[in-house]
């Protein structure tokens, strides 16, 4: 269950990613592996990183909130899953450039916020250092994976998939904070 629970938590994380780089993709001259590697590796690195420094930013204070940490936990992905929600049904027709090292790591640093909540909201709820573990390498490996995807297949997936992706990774964290909140899986 750990692996399949980390599988899931990383696809609901890497739903901005992918919806950044399906929306980038049109904007790019072309598309090859050696420029979609790098951009999809660096948000990855970036996403894996900033959810381990949240977890390790709050295990540092856990024990002083430790009363109401579930709650904290719950109320940070709610916050964090509504927004993406929110998002997906926003206007905005902002098309996000990815041309050029500082625009990569923008665009990874901006989608990866909600995984450094995320590695509050684990450090909050105990979760054990090896499920950690396993969340850190799945966001790292599933991020690559769909930046990938999302580059490749962006041109003919575009905008709307990606609203769609955005939507499930919103939901698919409220829940993970549900469960936090009320321990029922």
């Amino acid at each position: 269950m750990m692996i399949l629970g980390a599988i899931l938590l990383a696809i609901s994380l890497c739903a901005d990613c992918f919806a950044v780089s399906t929306c980038s993709s049109v904007t790019l001259d072309s598309i090859s592996w050696r420029k979609v590697a790098p951009i999809a590796i660096a948000f990855g690195v970036i996403q894996s990183l900033l959810m381990l420094v949240g977890w390790a930013f709050a295990d540092l204070f856990v024990g002083y909130v430790e009363k109401v940490a579930d709650v904290i936990g719950f109320l940070l992905l709610l916050y964090v899953g509504g927004s993406m929600i929110v998002e997906a049904f926003s206007d905005e027709s902002e098309v996000r450039d990815l041309n050029g090292l500082r625009n990569v790591i923008v665009g990874g640093v901006a989608t990866s916020i909600d995984a450094f909540a995320v590695g509050i909201s684990l450090s909050m709820g105990k979760t054990p250092h090896a499920e950690v573990a396993a969340d850190i390498v799945a966001v790292l490996f599933v991020t690559i994976l769909s930046v990938i995807a999302g580059m490749f297949w962006g041109q003919r997936v575009g905008r709307r998939f990606g609203r769609v992706a955005e939507v499930m990774g919103g939901a698919v964290l409220i829940f993970i904070g549900l469960n936090i909140l009320f321990d029922f899986i």
